[in-house]
């Protein structure tokens, strides 16, 4: 077999002593190698990040809250994107083979999609909590409990893995995917565009829906609350209260903001991008250009919602200088310098 050689592709064969293997595109021009440099980078920070947020909420006791196993939640799909997904995508962009197998081949969307609705889901349970937090603090403590908040958790992994697995594998009426294989070494999924629609509306509108309220009603409470604290002392303002209630609006107002313009800015394109045309499939410049835009929320994520606390920059600096493995270092204090 004769390699065909041109200036930024080498075609080959993926097996060569297999007849009916697949030609094997090697893309080595500056620009992929680039892209390569590029988007490892980026898989390697999302793996990194997302560990230390990991370790930091699995280790520290402190930090043993509702709240930090959202987040542990959140790390761990995100963690799964960085660590399997990513690296996959990028010996796909630059080895058009695949390697693994059948059996690999219609595993890995199933992981891939349970990372990210798991993620989404992630979001969700974020916002609802927040709420809960803002609007009811009072009974927030006995309403929300790490125990609670563990089942659902685990609930709601269990429901996106069967929601998956029902309608890519198992539904004759529905079916949400095919596998394309022409040749050995190809793993081609095309997802037709009515399951699109239908993921579309579940997997996007509705949370997203349910976070742009949510967060809608904790900045409506947000204000209330500060025009009620600037209303004290016999119906006089405190100048200076009024002033950090200010500030304290702006600063939530931009995170929220943030958090949502992060999240539909990641997730729009490949929607909406996608009903453009009949059929995606995996190998679409759809799917590549836009699906990376939507790992790349996985990034996003543990800056999001951890890095801006005091608490993960204290527990980097415990995980940073190893003072982790101190037998007492589980009880250390996240939320001050001085431990």
């Amino acid at each position: 077999m004769d390699d065909i050689v041109n200036e930024n592709i080498t075609v080959q064969y993926c097996f060569p002593d297999n007849n009916s293997s697949c030609r094997k595109e090697v893309r080595t021009g500056p620009a992929y190698i680039f892209l390569f440099i590029v988007l490892s980078c980026l898989s390697v920070c999302t793996v990194f990040l997302n560990l230390l947020v990991i370790i930091s909420i699995s280790h520290f006791k402190q930090l043993h809250t509702p709240t930090n196993l959202l987040i542990l939640s959140l790390a761990v799909a995100d963690l799964i994107v960085g660590l399997i997904i990513m690296p996959e995508n990028i010996m796909q962009l630059i080895d058009s083979c695949w390697y693994l197998g059948s059996l690999a081949c219609s595993v890995f969307p199933l992981v891939s999609s349970l990372s990210v609705f798991s993620s989404v889901f992630s979001l969700v349970l974020i916002a609802v909590d927040r709420y809960i937090a803002v609007c009811d603090p009072l009974l927030y403590p006995s309403r929300v409990t790490v125990y609670k908040m563990s089942i659902c958790i685990i609930l709601g992994w269990s429901l996106c893995l069967i929601y998956y697995i029902t309608f890519m594998y198992f539904n004759d009426h529905l079916t949400a995917a095919q596998f394309y294989s022409t040749c050995y070494g190809e793993c081609v999924l095309g997802i037709k565009y009515s399951w699109m629609i239908f993921d579309f509306l579940l997997s996007f509108v509705t949370p997203c829906s349910v976070i742009l309220v949510l967060y809608a009603l904790i900045f409506k409470v947000a204000r209330h609350q500060a025009k009620a604290i600037s209303a004290l002392s016999n119906g006089v303002p405190n100048k200076q209260e009024s002033k950090v209630s200010g500030s304290s609006q702006a600063k939530a107002a931009k995170k929220l903001s943030f958090v949502i313009s992060v999240y539909l800015i990641c997730y729009i394109p490949f929607y909406l991008t996608s009903f453009s045309v009949e059929n995606v499939t995996t190998s679409s410049m759809v799917w590549t250009v836009f699906g990376w835009l939507m790992f790349f929320n996985s990034s996003m994520n543990p800056i999001i919602y951890a890095i801006f606390y005091q608490w993960f920059r204290v527990s980097i600096k415990h995980i940073m200088t190893c003072r982790i493995f101190e037998s007492s270092s589980s009880r250390f204090s996240m939320f001050s310098d001085h431990v």
